[in-house]
């Protein structure tokens, strides 16, 4: 195991709210055999096993060594996302050298804790290592996207539930197809996604391929317009046999917007009807826009996450939800590159407070997945 995994003796001695993760299975089993009063007090996990869907959300090395934070992950968490670890910079200092070291102590994480796990990302147009513009400009692209894909994928085969294949290819406005003008469109055109796709699919037949991206949540011209190409593009790949599986709906939501929510149910149907899957990939709720108490915030935010979960698993094709980190102890929303309040707090969005106590997010989350349709 590795050694940021808890011990079980530090599982069983965390607060009576937190299950062990050895009980999970057993306990779901008998979720399963009662009426839904027996979910009082259960884990996010659980909910979502209970309707036949999984529960994840992102961490890193540095929240995962923290020892209470680890054992109430292990329980609420079914599925692990590295948050940084799998990025290219972080697993390619150098064009000749990658460094797993990382990402391996947190995929031995999930496997001593009994998670699943998501890879995240392959294709981005952050997260770039210097190096990287030098060998694209030397013409060498293709060859260097798919080392890269096939190296990192096949080093996980048989140990991720699915991989972020291709991140935030859409931006309207760069170019008469909507494809975000990047270095790696610069460098081999529209191809990068097909080259992308179906290498990773060589590497591992077998977990989920996700297209993924942001800004298709709310009731927004721009929110409407991406939605529509995104599906225009799902649809182009589909066509030409592009090996892509999933669409990952990012849902980093702000309060205060407008959910249009017979559109989201339009929308999560329509990617159905391309025969794929839609999982939620990075929920969170910014909150540096509303005003009010504590109390006040944390009731928008949880009453926001609701109305835009709610049509997403209404639709049978949608198969998890991931939260982009689980307390706001850890939390990217406080972080340098973050949008900030005027009044200098903190941000609230995400389930856990930063004492791991559940919040109106947590209970928001936890109502949409036990009304859910079972899958």
């Amino acid at each position: 195991m590795s050694p940021l995994a808890p011990t079980r003796r530090q599982l069983l001695a965390t607060a009576p709210a937190v299950l062990a993760p050895t009980l999970l299975a057993g306990a779901c089993t008998e979720l399963q055999r009662s009426d839904r009063s027996a979910l009082l007090g259960a884990t996010l996990r659980l909910r979502a096993e209970a309707r036949g869907l999984f529960f994840g959300a992102a961490a890193n090395r540095t929240s995962l060594a923290d020892r209470a934070f680890a054992a109430t992950y292990t329980a609420e968490v079914g599925v692990l996302v590295p948050e940084t670890e799998m990025k290219w910079r972080a697993l390619r200092p150098t064009e000749g050298a990658f460094t797993f070291g990382s990402a391996d102590a947190l995929m031995d994480f999930a496997a001593g804790a009994n998670l699943r796990a998501r890879g995240h990302t392959l294709v981005w147009h952050e997260a770039w290592p210097e190096w990287l513009d030098a060998a694209l400009s030397a013409g060498r692209a293709a060859a260097v996207l798919e080392q890269h894909i096939e190296r990192v994928v096949s080093r996980y085969r048989g140990r991720m539930h699915s991989w972020d294949v291709v991140n935030e290819a859409i931006r309207l406005q760069d170019s008469p197809g909507h494809l975000r003008q990047t270095p790696w469109l610069e460098a081999l055109g529209p191809r990068y996604l097909d080259i992308a796709f179906r290498t990773a699919r060589a590497a591992d037949p077998q977990a989920l391929l996700v297209y993924n991206d942001f800004g298709l949540d709310d009731a927004s011209p721009a929110d409407s317009a991406k939605r529509a190409a995104v599906l225009d593009l799902l649809s182009d790949l589909k066509a030409r046999g592009v090996p892509v599986d999933a669409l990952g709906t990012q849902a980093h939501l702000r309060a205060g917007q407008v959910i249009d929510q017979g559109a989201l149910a339009q929308f999560a149907r329509s990617v159905a009807q391309l025969g794929l899957k839609l999982i939620v990939t990075e929920l969170d709720v910014r909150d540096h826009g509303i005003s009010g108490t504590l109390e006040e915030r944390d009731r928008a935010i949880a009453d926001h996450a609701r109305r835009f979960l709610d049509p997403i698993l209404a639709e049978p094709a949608t198969i998890g939800v991931v939260t982009w980190g689980l307390s706001d102890r850890y939390s990217w929303l406080n972080g340098p590159r973050a949008e900030r309040r005027s009044d200098g707090q903190p941000q609230r969005g995400l389930p856990l407070a930063p004492d791991l106590a559940r919040k109106p997010l947590w209970g928001a989350i936890a109502r949409a997945l036990d009304d859910a349709p079972r899958r």
